[in-house]
């Protein structure tokens, strides 16, 4: 059996640390990307079977060649999880600035069109691959002070269905998850009067990511599948 190679962008985030040490668990080849050189090499170290990327997602011929040269070590690359994204909250719609707005627009939508950009050819030509994307539930109804953030996720949303459908007869399936408030350092600072038992822990959400990837999963397309926990 040929061992799968799965690209994680967003990596060196507690989700994408999860995610890799779920992948890790059934032996696969792991590229590891992500904006922050410093924080891969501390996170990952070097390992076997893996290949830290540093990459701007937002510069779509960096993203296009640093994949190239990591499908010239390893291959073909099997699986994507589109982890990497943005998060900013505070103003409301009518004082939402160009900044704002292009800020979460380009890390959550435009970051997305060029890793599909880079990925998805190899995918059609080996007619096979699994691409989930990370959503939120917030991108589910708009709520007060973040409808910049609930647009550009909700932009990703449509772009993941919309890249399911144009693939699925080819082998591909793209799906997207959905989580509420995820249990991380961060937000645990953010959020101190909150309840993070309620939240979703990376390693739960990680399972999910790593279901939509599997033999499992076949049947699933264009799915959008809320992961809340408690919230």
């Amino acid at each position: 059996m040929t061992t799968k190679t799965v690209l994680i962008t967003g990596a060196a985030g507690q989700l994408g640390q999860a995610v890799a040490a779920r992948f890790r668990q059934d032996g696969l080849r792991l590229i590891l990307a992500d904006r922050n050189e410093q924080a891969l090499e501390q996170v990952f170290g070097e390992r076997d079977n893996e290949i830290l990327l540093p990459v701007d997602l937002l510069k779509r011929e960096q993203v296009a060649s640093e994949i190239v040269w990591a499908q010239s070590r390893f291959g073909s690359i099997d699986v994507c999880c589109h982890i990497a994204g943005g998060f900013r909250m505070g103003e409301a719609v009518h004082t939402t600035s160009d900044a704002t707005w292009h800020f979460l627009m380009d890390l959550n939508a435009k970051a997305l069109l060029h890793v599909a950009a880079a990925v998805i050819p190899g995918m059609c030509q080996q007619q096979r691959g699994s691409f989930v994307t990370v959503g939120a539930g917030a991108a589910l109804k708009g709520g007060a002070h973040m409808g910049a953030y609930s647009a550009s996720k909700s932009a990703l949303i449509r772009l993941t269905e919309a890249m399911s459908a144009e693939l699925k007869h080819q082998g591909i399936n793209v799906n997207c998850v959905l989580p509420s408030i995820i249990d991380t350092p961060d937000n645990r600072a953010a959020m101190p009067d909150a309840d993070p038992a309620q939240w979703v822990k990376p390693q739960a959400l990680a399972e999910v990511i790593a279901f939509l990837t599997s033999d499992g999963a076949s049947a699933v397309h264009g799915a959008a599948i809320p992961v809340c926990g408690l919230v």
